[in-house]
C-alpha cells in the first residue's frame, strides 16, 4: 500500500485548496481518504496528525504508507524539533506527499506536554525555526495548521503577529481554526466547541495581507455556509461535519466545479473492492467500514445501514460483501445494478 511518488506540486504552490478535509486523529487515516475520494475527487486530504518520533523511529509503511489514488494528500506533523522536522518533512516528499503541514491545533495534554500543538503558539521564534528548517528539506510546499491564539493570548493583534513571523521565513498558507485553544481546562473535544469562533480575525488577515494564502477552519456543517467563506478567504476546512456526513463534500465539491453528484451505491461499490484488497493483507473489517457510517446520514435507511455495518463487520469471515448487502437496505436494486 505504500507510495513512493513524484509530488504533484512544487513550490509554486499550484495545489487547489479551496477545500480540503482537516487532519482528525483516528479518522482520517488511509482507508478513510480512499473512500472519501470516491465522492469528492478533488478536494485535498490530510492525514492524521503524525508524531515527528512515529514518522523517524517507528513503521514508516504503518505510518507514512498510502495509496495513489488518494492523492493529493498532504501530510501533517507533530513536532518541535527543527532537525527532526526536517527529516520528517524530506520523508514526506520521498514518500510522495503532496505538501508537508505543521500542527500548530492540537490542545490535549499529552501534546502539550510533548512539546508541541496548540503551544507552540506561544513561541514564534521556534515557529519559525521549524518552518525555515523544513522549507530547506524539501521542494513540497510547507504549511502550517493554527489556531487564532491560546489562553489569553487572543486578540486579533497576537494572531497577525504569530503569522507575520511565520511568514518571515517564507510560508506562505496559513489553515487557521479560528477558535482559540485552552491549554489546560478543556479536553479536545471541549477545545472544538466551547471557545467562540471568529471568522472575522482570518478575514481580516487576508484582506492586510492578500500575499497570503488563508484557509479557514472550524464550525462549518453546511454546504452553504463552507461555500460563503470562498471569496474572503482561499478556501474552507471542513472536520468533523466531513466526517459524519461525507457526502457534505460532494456538494461543495459540486458547487466549486461543476460536476454531476457522485452516486454513493458506485462509491461503495469502489471501496468494497478496496477493503477485500486490504482484508488480504490483515486490515481489521471493521478500522475501514467505520469511515462509511455516515454516508447515508438523514435519508431513509440510514439506521439500518449504520446498525448492519456496525453489527456485521467484527463478525469472523466477514469481507466487502457486508457493504454491498447493506447497500440493498437504502438503495434500490435497479440503482446498485446501474
Amino acid at each position: 500500500m505504500g507510495a513512493r511518488l513524484a509530488p504533484m506540486t512544487d513550490r509554486g504552490n499550484n495545489l487547489d485548496r479551496r477545500l480540503s478535509v482537516a487532519p482528525m486523529m483516528d479518522r482520517t487515516d488511509r482507508h478513510c481518504r480512499y473512500f472519501l475520494r470516491q465522492l469528492a475527487p478533488r478536494t485535498l486530504l490530510y492525514t492524521e496528525m503524525i508524531p515527528a518520533g512515529a514518522i523517524l523511529h517507528g513503521d514508516r509503511e504503518r505510518f507514512l504508507g498510502f495509496d495513489p489514488a488518494e492523492r493529493p494528500v498532504a501530510l501533517q506533523v507533530g513536532g518541535s524539533d527543527p532537525e527532526e522536522l526536517a527529516r520528517c518533512a524530506a520523508l514526506g516528499e520521498a514518500w510522495g506527499y503532496d505538501e508537508i503541514n505543521l500542527n500548530l491545533g492540537c490542545p490535549s495534554e499529552r501534546v502539550s506536554r510533548g512539546g508541541f500543538g496548540a503551544r507552540l503558539m506561544l513561541e514564534p521564534a521556534l515557529v519559525a525555526e521549524c518552518m525555515a528548517s523544513m522549507l530547506e528539506a524539501t521542494a513540497l510546499p510547507v504549511t502550517i495548521k493554527t489556531r487564532i491564539g491560546v489562553d489569553d493570548r487572543d486578540d486579533y493583534d497576537h494572531f497577525a503577529g504569530f503569522v507575520h513571523r511565520i511568514a518571515e521565513v517564507g510560508i506562505g498558507v496559513f489553515v487557521v481554526h479560528a477558535r482559540k485553544a485552552l491549554l489546560s481546562g478543556l479536553s479536545p473535544k471541549e477545545n472544538r466547541e466551547i471557545p467562540p469562533l471568529h471568522y472575522e480575525f482570518v478575514h481580516r488577515l487576508k484582506r492586510e495581507r492578500p500575499d497570503l494564502t488563508v484557509v479557514v477552519n472550524g464550525g462549518f456543517t453546511a454546504a452553504d455556509a463552507a461555500l460563503e467563506q470562498i471569496g474572503p478567504v482561499d478556501g474552507v476546512m471542513l472536520g468533523r461535519a466531513a466526517y459524519d456526513n461525507p457526502f457534505l463534500l460532494a456538494e461543495i465539491e459540486t458547487t466549486l466545479h461543476g460536476a454531476a453528484l457522485p452516486d454513493r451505491a458506485a462509491a461503495i461499490e469502489v471501496y468494497a473492492d478496496y477493503v477485500d484488497a486490504r482484508l488480504v493483507e490483515g486490515v481489521p473489517l471493521w478500522r475501514m467500514t467505520r469511515h462509511v457510517l455516515g454516508l447515508y446520514r438523514d435519508m431513509p435507511g440510514a439506521r439500518a445501514w449504520r446498525r448492519t455495518i456496525a453489527e456485521g463487520a467484527r463478525r469472523p469471515g466477514a469481507s466487502g460483501t457486508l457493504l454491498r448487502q447493506a447497500l440493498r437496505l437504502v438503495e434500490s436494486p435497479e440503482r446498485i445494478a446501474a
